[in-house]
């Protein structure tokens, strides 16, 4: 085992200090250390088709520096290399940016942004994780000052972190940076955290927004990681644009009454706007750029579970809808605003909405009442008709404690699997079973049935009875079951934000 310290972790406060920000205490509370260890202890039997890389990025500010927004505190991936069977190793890094520079240095009482006595407060960077309100060029005026800790994805042979207001970091399978990607050097503005790959074409679709125009570019690259397709979308505005949507045939909008505001200073300047006129906008895949918008309810989205089209050809998407008062109340935790919930998310409810591209219409309906994010799906089914859809669900509306829920889209039902007192779930990752299907209509059903829920959730448990955390293994056809496999972790894993699973990866990247 090997650890780089960098001072104490963040516990509680001590008499006379001021309360820490909730994105900074509790389950969010950030490691102050660097880890590799080998060797993991696991309980019960990993699939030996788990032979790969878990990644799973978050933000963990370094010791003394508290961001304005839990959105800017810097990026650190967690890692586990399991290997048929065994849980060969974890690695956790932060991702070595300017931002991380910065930070540090204010600290340490060496940067513009250090204050006298207290913790640098607000920065995370000087110009990172600010939705790209520095510029008009689609980030921040320095495109590698990333916070980088929204994602991390693998596309070409290339792992990348992400912040939307940013470029892309690439690091090493063994978490080490190497530094902003922008594909050889075509991308120029700042790439979302939520790029979305065809399970056909292997296409990557990503987009960069900002606050002044143009508010909207479009990027596809290829299999093999160039970018081969570039354009302005007319129409869009300047609202806050987290996620988006991608069908077998189009591509989804989401312009939204979270907009830009420059009088919000807490370093991510949007805010919900009652004025502006809330839209979703449908657009081919191919062909000339031209959107259909689609007026809807009110109302934001930060995540999108899936997008498809259905037989009579309308857009359906599924994801955690947010009210006024439910993004205002979850805006308070973000910030560390006085009167805050006692956790980060609050009314976000399971949604649906059936766009026609045809006529412009839209039907929304709520699917449920459990206030739930980070929703995610099999991705073999992205953008295709899926019937499953997982996702976290947290305190409130009749719950009181963390859980994990899955949709079936065609009985309306759901399971729940509470993680117990004291402990909560991160983002669920499906991982496809060996033999399985991936759920399209008409395919040969695998070794295990071939069904779309045929296949793995991998999440990190923070557990604060403990201090510990594990990553667990759930069977994702039953999630009500005991999990397949436990691996004890070194240490306690902040709650985070999303991650992914990356099968072995070839010796080089691909790309330019």
């Amino acid at each position: 085992m090997s650890d780089r310290f960098l001072g104490n972790p963040a516990g509680p406060a001590k008499p006379g200090e001021p309360a820490r920000p909730p994105y900074l205490s509790g389950h969010y509370a950030p490691v102050a250390v660097e880890s590799t260890v080998w060797g993991l202890t696991v309980h019960g039997s990993l699939p030996p088709e788990l032979t790969g890389r878990y990644l799973r990025n978050g933000h963990n500010p370094p010791p003394g520096v508290v961001p304005s927004h839990w959105f800017k505190g810097s990026g650190m991936v967690h890692g586990l290399r399991l290997c048929e069977g065994r849980a060969e190793w974890y690695r956790n890094r932060w991702v070595r940016t300017p931002a991380l520079h910065d930070a540090e240095a204010a600290a340490n009482g060496k940067g513009a942004a250090a204050g006298g006595g207290g913790p640098a407060a607000g920065d995370g960077g000087a110009d990172a994780g600010d939705g790209g309100a520095d510029a008009g060029d689609g980030g921040a005026d320095d495109l590698t000052a990333s916070v980088a800790g929204t994602h991390v994805i693998e596309h070409a042979g290339r792992i990348l972190a992400l912040q939307e207001a940013n470029l892309p970091y690439e690091l090493t399978p063994e978490l080490a940076t190497v530094g902003a990607y922008d594909f050889g050097g075509k991308l120029n503005r700042a790439m979302t955290a939520h790029p979305k790959e065809d399970p056909v074409t292997g296409e990557l679709h990503f987009f960069s927004y900002s606050p002044l125009p143009p508010h909207l570019v479009h990027y596809v690259a290829s299999r093999d990681g160039h970018i081969v397709r570039e354009e302005t979308i007319e129409g869009a505005g300047p609202s806050l644009m987290h996620d988006f949507g991608l069908t077998e045939r189009h591509v989804v909008w989401l312009d939204l009454p979270v907009v830009f505001d420059p009088a919000e200073r807490s370093g991510i300047p949007y805010r919900w706007s009652d004025g502006y006129r809330p839209r979703i906008g449908i657009m081919p895949r191919t062909g000339p750029p031209r959107v259909t918008w689609c007026e809807v309810e009110p109302g934001a989205l930060l995540h999108i579970a899936n997008a498809y089209e259905d037989p009579a050809g309308r857009v359906v998407i599924e994801g955690p809808r947010y009210d006024r008062t439910a993004w205002e109340t979850s805006w308070k935790w973000w910030t560390g605003a006085p009167g805050h919930a006692a956790v980060p998310l609050v009314g976000s409810l399971h949604h649906r909405w059936v766009l026609d591209p045809a006529s412009g219409s839209a039907r929304e309906e709520p699917l449920d009442d459990l206030v739930t994010e980070f929703p995610t799906i099999n991705d073999s089914v992205l953008g295709r008709p899926s019937r499953y859809a997982y996702a976290v669900a947290f305190p409130g509306s009749g719950l009181e404690e963390y859980a994990l829920v899955k949709y079936d889209a065609a009985t309306g039902a759901r399971q729940m699997a509470p993680t117990g007192p004291g402990r909560m779930p991160g983002e669920a990752v499906f991982v496809p079973a060996a033999g399985g299907g991936d759920g399209y209509a008409g395919e040969a059903p695998g070794d295990r049935g071939g069904s779309e829920d045929d296949g793995y959730l991998l999440t990190i448990v923070s557990d604060l009875r403990r201090d510990a955390s594990e990553l667990i293994v759930l069977d994702a056809r039953d999630i009500t079951a005991a999990p397949i496999a436990t691996v004890e972790l070194p240490h306690r894993v902040p709650a985070g934000i999303h991650g992914s699973w990356i099968p072995d990866l070839p010796d080089a990247a691909t790309g330019p």
